[in-house]
């Protein structure tokens, strides 16, 4: 009878020990994009943000936490990309292992209220978005093994694909003349895409991340602002998706300059928009920097 038990109880439950799904739980939504390209139908990827959140700010909601209990891995980006280490938090709470993505790039550094900081904004060129698939794809492959060879096949096509909008972005900015290559946004989320593709990134003192630019400057940082925009004769400044434009339509207005449209910066676009991939994203920030700057 005790083994009858225990053989029902198995011919059950087989369907769930045949078919459960490895799960996967991200920070970011360019980094969940990175993974799916990765996983495919192999592995179940859940993403903390959505589409338009700010991971400098954010905070963590109870829905989070059941998230990261559900998963076999977590993957950051690091750097300090989220705010108060808030998914290591999550991850080491649930006694999860964590992955984080950016593991092996030279971090560029950024100058903070007096202090000096890793740019965590790796991602915004092809070049470090590849070392996110290779540190994705080995997590994948240490989690699930038996999948190895789909992670291995789809990584290399998504490879091939970075490779190529690598060169095309050096393609369509070239038209930009080198004096009119001044970046001008929030906050400095686009270091590493100047530095590999020749631009001057600037964000002018007192934008930056989170309530300071969704109004709290005060006047005389305003003023500098300005100022500092009609030294460097910019031709069009652009605000980013995660953040209110209202103060960079008004600070535009003042100094003189257009505004060039929004920028994908911290995250991707709604499903259904042409930003909803990182591909997609760094394809329709090209395509607005090189129409504001040429």
């Amino acid at each position: 009878m005790f083994f009858r038990s225990v053989l029902f109880l198995f011919v059950l439950n087989l369907p769930y020990l045949l078919f459960a799904q490895t799960v996967a739980v991200v920070s970011t939504t360019q980094i969940y994009d990175i993974t799916k390209n990765i996983a495919g139908d192999d592995v179940k990827v859940l993403s903390i943000l959505a589409p338009g959140q700010d991971p400098h700010t954010y905070s963590p909601v109870p829905a989070d936490i059941e998230k990261v209990k559900s998963a076999d891995i977590v993957i950051e980006n690091g750097l300090h990309l989220e705010g108060k280490n808030w998914m290591k938090n999550l991850a080491a709470d649930a006694k999860k292992p964590l992955v984080t993505a950016s593991d092996g790039i030279v971090p560029l550094i950024l100058e903070a209220h007096g202090e000096k900081i890793n740019d965590p904004h790796a991602w915004f060129t092809p070049q470090n978005a590849a070392v996110y698939v290779n540190n994705i794809t080995r997590a994948l492959i240490r989690i699930d093994p038996e999948k190895k060879e789909n992670f291995v096949m789809r990584a290399k096509l998504y490879l091939a694909q970075l490779r190529a909008l690598d060169g095309w972005i050096k393609k369509e900015v070239s038209v930009i003349p080198p004096d009119r290559r001044v970046l001008v946004t929030n906050h400095d989320a686009f270091n590493y895409f100047a530095k590999e593709y020749g631009f001057v990134n600037t964000a002018p003192t007192g934008w930056s991340t989170g309530s300071e630019v969704g109004g709290g400057v005060t006047p005389e940082r305003r003023e500098k602002a300005v100022r500092s925009i009609k030294e460097m004769r910019v031709r069009t400044i652009f605000f980013e998706t995660t953040i209110n434009p209202k103060l960079i339509r008004e600070i535009a207005a003042d100094a003189g300059v257009r505004v060039g449209g929004s920028l994908y910066s911290d995250s991707m676009g709604d499903e259904g928009t042409p930003g909803e991939t990182y591909i997609g994203m760094m394809r329709e920030n090209v395509l607005k920097i090189v129409r504001g700057l040429k």
